[in-house]
């Protein structure tokens, strides 16, 4: 979990374990966006609402080493991978608190646009500087 700056706690619910017992992989999808989106918020400085522009998403992954279920905790780490001119791509790292087993990794990248337009436009300043000054290794 030290390779990440940023850690995020995602309780896990009843309803999102699958019929096999385990938590669902869309779950840990979940996880990871909302581990972003509230980073963007908290710390990027990222008006969802009604700044001019907003993070859309052009990709993602995850890949799964072991299985997590409820009433599990889930740690989200948070890190920058590729820094682009319009795009970020985050790099997550998905944990079981109780015990540190690293669950999934994941990948997702956002590229910037224009709200209006959706044309590509360079990530806010104020958004890079914060993921140079806690995300970038």
């Amino acid at each position: 979990m030290d390779e990440y700056g940023h850690l995020a706690s995602f309780a896990t619910r009843w309803n999102d374990n699958d019929v096999y017992g385990h938590v669902n992989n869309a779950v840990y999808y979940e996880a990871m966006d909302t581990t972003i989106n509230t980073w963007l918020i908290e710390h990027g400085g990222l008006d969802l609402l009604d700044g001019p522009s907003i993070g859309v998403c052009k990709a993602s992954s995850c890949e799964y080493t072991a299985s997590g279920s409820y009433p599990d905790v889930l740690v989200v780490g948070l890190r920058a991978g590729r820094l682009g001119s319009t795009s970020l791509t985050w790099e997550t790292g998905i944990f079981r608190e109780r015990d540190g087993e690293l669950l999934a990794t994941g990948r997702f990248v956002h590229v910037f646009v224009d709200r209006a337009h959706r044309r590509p436009v360079p990530i806010p300043a104020a958004l890079r500087a914060a993921v140079e000054a806690r995300l970038v290794a």
